[in-house]
């Protein structure tokens, strides 16, 4: 079952090449769901889209199964470089492995890793008070707990 539907799920993702496969669950009761991003977002026409590739392609005579297509909620922590490139120029809340916390600007982002700026306030070289200060930080996705976009009104 799960080989027949990822063929399926490839061949719908092959006609739009900005959609992208976040998860696929196949539960014991023939539970079926697809969680997709896309470099432009997903739309519900791009979730029937898939659905009908799917369901029309396999046999509910020959197996019962249920089956829900949908995107990455914008509350979801982002898992693939390709998703941390989309973002590209959004605020990232990051969490890393090491319980370092960071939150910035997402300003690049590759296969291996990202890039985020933030500003912070530090206590003067000279003298005493404060100064705010550009930060810059590199990270490899290896090192990452948790990276969610940060949606502001």
């Amino acid at each position: 079952m799960r080989e027949k539907v990822a063929q399926l799920l490839e061949s719908a993702l092959e006609e739009n090449k900005s959609l992208f496969l976040i998860d696929l669950i196949i539960t014991e009761d023939n539970q079926i769901r697809v969680i997709l991003d896309g470099d432009k977002g997903v739309t519900v026409e791009d979730c029937i889209a898939v659905s009908r590739q799917i369901e029309h392609n396999l046999d509910r005579e020959e197996l019962d199964f249920s089956l829900e297509v949908m995107s990455a909620g914008v509350s979801e922590p982002l898992t693939l470089p390709r998703q941390y490139k989309k973002n590209i120029g959004r605020t990232l809340k990051i969490k890393t492995k090491n319980n370092e916390k960071f939150e910035g600007k997402l300003i690049s982002a590759n296969d291996e890793s990202f890039t985020i700026k933030w500003s912070a306030r530090e206590p003067k070289p000279v003298g005493k008070g404060k100064v705010t200060v550009q930060k810059e930080a590199t990270l490899p996705y290896t090192d990452i707990m948790e990276a969610k976009v940060m949606i502001t009104f």
